[in-house]
């Protein structure tokens, strides 16, 4: 029993001794620089490939829609990054346009908008002129380009982001409640229209104003309409009932800090109380610090397709969304303590120039997830 206990002491003294080195220059983003750049230097090595090498890379265990999902979330979250580092550290820039028009390509392909296709039966690219959803696709590909295009990148996507914003702009204006689902048959996730009018934001300030009437109209709906009593939050679905739409009871940890993040990006102040709201219904301080997936119920262990294995309560996803929000809205104290929570869980190795988290080996989205998120200083926002 002893020989166990001293291994056991051993084992939580290492960690602690990793955690504590891995995290000692967070808090500033000059003594993080190195750190973010070679996290940066892996995900481009991995994501900067063929389409279907990245989609290789997506767990086979999840199904081909959601794989599909997955690689265009790392694709949308890379480039989030890469412009982020661009602003952040502007010797990057040119480093950054490149490989984020890498990851637009990618993102274009028929393989990676396969999952799409499945879904809707019809290819987002032969509906862009269409009346159909395909509103997860053309968000984050818009958003991708207007993070390009916010870096310095040349006119090459001009003419396909003034489609994708007319499109979405058409179809969300069309819409009674100015909402699409992302699959047909399904609720609406609000995530995913958020990131649309972050899209649409995005274009409004780089050609005159264009779409902002849309933006603004939709942000003071989800005031009115769209806000969970219970919680004070933004909720995570909405039920489409004809041309009418009911906000679901159910409030997820990881749902919510995307919708933060997403409206920091849009909309400081209606951030900041959503934030606040989250906080209070959401975090957890022990045994680690975090967000849960659930506010009103336990859940010690548990699986969830968008959160991820639930530990003590914690949701991976949630926790790591809520540092974009947190960094976004300068709560650094609250950011720092999220990334030593990621450091326990994930686990930093370096080698040759490049860092990330060991469970980058099966998720490769989380590691582009919380460099996006790291590095959503203020000044990185459009």
């Amino acid at each position: 029993m002893w020989i166990v206990l001293s291994i056991i002491v051993l084992l939580v003294g290492v960690k602690y001794c990793w955690v504590k080195c891995s995290t000692s220059g967070h808090g500033s983003f000059e003594e993080e620089k190195k750190e973010i750049i070679r996290r940066a230097n892996y995900l481009t090595s991995m994501v900067c490939t063929t389409p279907q090498e990245l989609l290789n890379e997506m767990p086979s265990g999840i199904g081909e829609q959601f794989q599909g999902e997955w690689a265009l979330y790392t694709c949308s979250m890379t480039s989030a990054a890469l412009a982020n580092i661009a602003i952040l550290y502007p010797q990057n820039k040119e480093l950054s346009i490149k490989f984020v028009g890498q990851i637009i390509d990618i993102a274009m392909s028929e393989e990676i908008r396969e999952y799409d296709r499945l879904r809707w039966r019809e290819d987002p690219m032969d509906g862009i002129y269409g009346n159909l959803s395909h509103i997860s696709y053309y968000s984050h590909l818009a958003w991708m380009i207007s993070r390009y295009k916010q870096i310095g990148g040349d006119g090459k996507y001009d003419g396909l982001y003034h489609t994708l914003c007319k499109s979405m702009n058409r179809r969300i204006r069309q819409s009674p409640i100015m909402n699409l689902p992302t699959y047909p048959g399904e609720s609406i996730y609000l995530p995913d229209m958020l990131v649309a009018i972050v899209a649409l934001n995005n274009y409004a300030s780089q050609y005159n104003g264009e779409y902002s009437s849309t933006v603004k109209l939709w942000i003071e709906r989800a005031k009115k309409e769209w806000i969970d009593k219970e919680t004070g939050l933004l909720a995570s679905f909405l039920l489409q009932n004809g041309n009418s739409a009911m906000i679901e009871p159910l409030v997820k940890g990881s749902y919510s800090a995307l919708n933060c993040y997403y409206l920091s990006l849009i909309d400081t102040e209606f951030a900041k109380e959503r934030y606040e709201c989250l906080k209070k219904n959401f975090k957890q301080t022990f045994p680690f610090v975090g967000l849960k997936e659930y506010h009103n119920r336990t859940c010690w262990f548990g699986m969830d397709i968008d959160a991820g294995p639930i530990i003590f309560n914690l949701s991976p996803s949630g926790t790591g969304f809520v540092i974009g929000a947190a960094t976004s809205l300068e709560d650094m104290e609250f950011r720092n303590q999220l990334l030593k929570t990621a450091e326990i869980g994930g686990s930093t190795v370096t080698w040759f120039g490049k860092s990330h988290y060991l469970l980058a080996n099966v998720a490769l989205v989380g590691e582009a997830i919380i460099l996006a998120m790291r590095t959503s200083a203020p000044q990185t926002r459009m």
